[in-house]
């Protein structure tokens, strides 16, 4: 029989890869989606079966983390296998102009999920989808035993859901992981995100959309690897004899400002010449540097990223000037790999 899973925030980068790979390991997806007057299921499109299709394996339910009778509801039915938790408010600027509702969409949100699943009396496995952004200003490289000391409250939100998945874990004897993943892109990353954003921009430019990228803080230091290979990462803590908290990284790092050089480079462009400074972008608190140390991954999981930035640039800058050419020619748009 079929494995089962329960995506929240299927919609999300990391959602719609994971669904692809269940979907070809041979599972039933399941996918919690909120409801919208618009539609925001485009990252699907390339996987959504008709709900008529008497054979498919992908089922999307409208539900909300807020709503924990719903989460109830939809455990019991499905009964799951498998629970991964990627929904929340992910942004780390925005988080602080909306402080209380990522507090709660992304930190007591998943309490709720985690007394869902008790409440519901399922015997699933849950991940837990933790964050870099936990670290903070504490200097790498960081690991699983690194300390947390979250500067922003997105990462607050983030060590509440990660001390309520481990004291659940603890007390309750579920099948509950963490997975701490340092930032991870593609194509398909959201346009306010800054790679994104940086990637998009060079597109533009380059085509005589645009004239300037406005950027905050060039100097911050991060780990980026490629979201495909992440979501790899998650299904294999799943598939771990025993429960356990991982971090995956790639263990390089390269600046923001990096990153905009190698994505004007790609083009043939001078970063430099169309590049300034917005403090509207700085945050109240910035994150100096996060490397991750993914050695226990690598050797419990087996898990191992083949993507490094500079790869991750080119494959996120070609996509989007792909974009821009299919918008103009009128072929459907997709959101490639």
């Amino acid at each position: 029989m079929a494995k089962s899973a329960l995506i929240t925030g299927i919609t999300g980068q990391d959602g719609s890869y994971l669904a692809e790979l269940l979907l070809n390991k041979g599972y039933e997806v399941h996918g919690i989606v909120r409801r919208s007057s618009s539609f925001n299921t485009e990252r699907l499109d390339d996987i959504y079966q008709d709900p008529h299709d008497a054979n498919r394996r992908l089922f999307l339910h409208f539900g909300d983390l807020n709503d924990g009778v719903t989460l109830i509801n939809l455990l019991r039915d499905i009964n799951p296998d498998e629970v991964y938790n990627l929904g929340a408010q992910s942004h780390v600027r925005v988080s602080f102009d909306q402080p209380v509702f990522t507090g709660d969409v992304t930190g007591l949100a998943a309490m709720r999920l985690l007394e869902a699943v008790r409440a519901a009396r399922v015997r699933t496995k849950i991940y837990q989808a933790s964050s870099s952004e936990m670290f903070g200003a504490t200097p790498p490289p960081q690991n699983e035993r690194t300390p947390f000391y979250p500067r922003s409250p997105y990462g607050a939100a983030k060590v509440y859901a990660y001390w309520a998945t481990r004291n659940y874990r603890e007390a309750y004897d579920l099948f509950a992981v963490n997975g701490i993943l340092f930032n991870h892109e593609s194509p398909r990353r959201g346009a306010t995100f800054v790679t994104r954003k940086v990637t998009r921009a060079v597109a533009r430019i380059r085509a005589g959309l645009q004239d300037k990228l406005y950027m905050g803080n060039l100097d911050a230091v991060r780990d980026w690897g490629y979201a495909p290979e992440y979501v790899e990462g998650m299904w294999r803590m799943l598939q771990a004899p025993q429960p356990d908290d991982y971090v995956l990284a790639t263990n390089t790092a390269y600046s923001v400002k990096d990153f905009v050089r190698l994505a004007f480079e790609h083009v043939g462009l001078e970063w430099e010449k169309y590049v300034e400074y917005d403090a509207r972008y700085k945050r109240p608190t910035e994150v100096d540097a996060l490397i991750g140390d993914y050695s226990k991954a690598n050797s419990e999981l087996g898990w191992e990223p083949k993507v490094l930035t500079p790869d991750l640039v080119r494959i996120m800058v070609d996509a989007d000037i792909q974009l821009l050419e299919d918008e103009r020619t009128g072929r459907r748009v997709r959101l490639d790999r």
